[in-house]
């Protein structure tokens, strides 16, 4: 099985690269940024095989190129621009381009060349206000109500997707993605917004001091099972239900991070902000946003996020005790 991801050098493209990779499958990876020298060195020891392009989004005449040289069954489009609100400023048309005309480039490109499926991801930023009211968020009842530029044009992608892909009868099902953290999380050039959890860790990694706004309470959602929810959506023929959301489907709070990473290493340090005093972890918003609900990933697909907060802390420093040696 051949599949095509869009933003495979984002840090998501590169978790559900591996695997793909890791269970044997060819993944043709598009990306406007090239491979990062470290993912290419781990997908070699893959059974898989990973063929690089190197384009944008936008390009429909790229994109068409590659789909023909390849003749993936399978597409997923990941690419974005996640933008904070100082990039919102300086270039948002910028944001629309590759969030929403990019969306509209890939299913016209999947549709010209005969793309049996393709996996449209969204993100929970969609439900933007609804969020700040008690969960979980729920695909069918929760309103969306985005804030940011980027929520704003990820629920326009949605829309657009939904729309072109029937008149083009491409079988589209969208996968809204919680707030992920994990192995390959790095600043792209197009990721403003990197997570909470990971700042942390590196301001752990350098023995500093981390200091919370708050102490935040999210179902933070460790990105080895958003590739797997992804894979989920991509390993069937048709779908029940056009969307789904990917979430991890439980909370825990920073401070509880925080803990475990004292345990490794002992020179970190970390508090919440007095009053007065300045944080430097950015949560980026003033509230911590209500849990979506994966019923229906449950119900459909059988699936069940398999990283807690233990399990995911010791895979992550597993991963980087590999990758700092490639």
């Amino acid at each position: 099985m051949k599949t095509l991801i869009i933003g495979s050098n984002g840090f998501v493209g590169l978790a559900l690269s591996e695997l793909l990779l890791a269970a044997g499958e060819e993944v043709i990876g598009y990306d406007i940024n090239p491979l990062r020298q470290d993912a290419g060195k781990t997908f070699k020891n893959l059974p898989g095989f990973f063929f690089e392009e190197q384009g944008s989004v936008c390009d429909l005449t790229k994109l068409r190129l590659v789909i023909n040289r390849h003749a993936p069954q399978r597409m997923v489009n990941l690419a974005a621009i996640t933008a904070d609100a100082k990039r919102e400023c300086l270039t948002p048309q910028a944001i629309f381009d590759v969030n929403v005309g990019g969306a509209l480039a890939a299913i016209s490109a999947a549709a010209d060349e005969g793309v049996s499926r393709v996996v449209h991801i969204s993100s929970g930023a969609v439900y933007g206000f609804t969020g700040r009211t008690p969960g979980p968020l729920d695909e069918a009842r929760s309103p969306l109500a985005p804030e940011g530029l980027y929520g704003i044009s990820k629920r326009s992608a949605e829309d657009a997707s939904r729309r072109l892909s029937r008149l083009r009868q491409v079988p589209l099902v969208i996968g809204r993605l919680g707030t992920c953290f994990g192995p390959w999380e790095a600043d792209s050039g197009y990721r403003d917004t990197l997570s909470a959890p990971g700042q942390i860790l590196t301001v752990a990694r350098q023995n500093g001091t981390a200091v919370l706004p708050r102490d935040s309470h999210r179902d933070w959602l460790y990105v080895r099972d958003a590739a797997r929810a992804i894979a989920s959506l991509l390993a069937q023929s048709s779908w029940r239900r056009s969307l789904y959301n990917l979430a991890a489907g439980y909370e825990w709070r920073l401070s509880q991070w925080c803990e475990r990473l004292a345990l490794r290493y002992p020179d970190f340090s970390w508090h919440i902000a007095k009053s007065g005093e300045s944080s430097n972890i950015d949560l980026f918003s003033n509230y911590d946003r209500a849990s979506m609900s994966i019923q229906r990933l449950k119900e459909d697909f059988g699936f069940s996020p398999i990283y807690d907060l233990e399990t995911a802390e010791h895979d992550f420093h597993e991963w980087l005790a590999i990758n700092s040696t490639l």
